[in-house]
């Protein structure tokens, strides 16, 4: 797609405006493609969700009880800069017929990097190139990208974990750019008397999320969340998803000011692990609920980066 090789603009977590270049340059050290499904794979880590995995999370109902993990998408949800969401009322059409039917519906229009929701794994990539990788200018079209987006996730029915790293603290909130330690998540366990298995969604409650409609500019200022120590302990424990109550995954500032989110970079693009961003965890982590039925179900839109969910944690 013309374009797509030209340097373009990003803003860093520090503010300042700079440059990037999406074209592939040969590739760097370490070469992590094919991934462990497969060269043609683009479920990731969702792979490892199988048929035995959903039977036992379905399992863990026990009252019924249903917490809606996401938040309500408006014009004035805290968000990245850059990124925008706008909604208008179509004019009513009707009364028509013998019957006086009429409807109005709305119109949209908003990356789908907003509010609460996964990230494709077309949605990040090293030097140009993306899960499996794939080179970006291979794949670009004027729609999207036509391997690794949204719509190639299967849909998502697994055991969510919480993991109340705020409470392990003894704090109400993690603080701006602290980071989440694989010491952090084994105290987490320990102290709900629970472990990782394979196909597992590892939700982590910072507190950070508290933020949310209360002091908006405080939220997207920075946040918490998970280090890079917390990269091999997710993989090595094959974990298919994971998420926190954060507007992106991983601190920021971040731990090294040359390697900006490179905790979900590196999910992503080398791992295929699923990201989920924005969760509202805060009534999940005050009812002490700490395992249950996840589902996530997405909007299958071609070629998309990511997708607008509403997480369900049942138990």
């Amino acid at each position: 797609m013309q374009g797509l090789a030209d340097p373009t603009s990003m803003v860093t977590e520090q503010g300042v405006r700079t440059s990037i270049d999406t074209r592939a340059s040969a590739p760097p050290a370490g070469v992590w493609w094919p991934s462990r499904y497969g060269a043609d794979d683009e479920a990731g880590a969702l792979n490892e969700i199988t048929p035995a995995a959903r039977i036992a999370a379905a399992r863990l109902i026990r009252s019924g009880r249903v917490f809606d993990l996401s938040h309500t998408l408006s014009a004035e949800i805290p968000a990245f800069e850059g990124r925008s969401f706008s909604q208008e009322l179509d004019t009513p059409v009707g009364p028509i017929g013998r019957n006086r039917v009429g409807w109005v519906i709305e119109r949209v229009m908003a990356p789908s990097q907003m509010g609460t929701h996964l990230d494709g794994l077309n949605h990040l990539h090293v030097g140009g190139r993306m899960y499996n990788g794939h080179r970006i200018d291979d794949v670009a079209e004027a729609w999207g990208t036509s391997r690794c987006s949204a719509d190639a996730l299967p849909q998502i029915v697994t055991r969510g974990l919480l993991l109340d790293v705020a409470a392990v603290r003894g704090v109400e909130r993690l603080e701006r750019g602290e980071v989440v330690t694989p010491s952090d998540a084994d105290a987490a366990l320990s102290s709900a008397g629970l472990r990782v298995e394979p196909g597992d969604a590892v939700l982590f409650h910072t507190g950070w999320g508290r933020q949310w409609g209360t002091d908006d500019a405080a939220y997207v200022d920075g946040e918490p969340g998970p280090g890079s120590r917390m990269i091999e302990w997710l993989v090595e424990r094959r974990v298919s998803v994971t998420g926190c109550d954060t507007w992106s995954y991983g601190a920021v500032p971040a731990e090294d000011p040359d390697e900006p989110f490179v905790v979900p970079q590196t999910l992503n693009a080398k791992h295929g692990v699923v990201v989920v961003e924005n969760l509202h965890l805060a009534e999940l982590a005050d009812a002490r609920v700490l395992q249950f039925l996840f589902v996530v179900s997405h909007a299958k839109l071609r070629g998309a980066t990511g997708a607008w969910v509403a997480p369900l944690a049942i138990t």
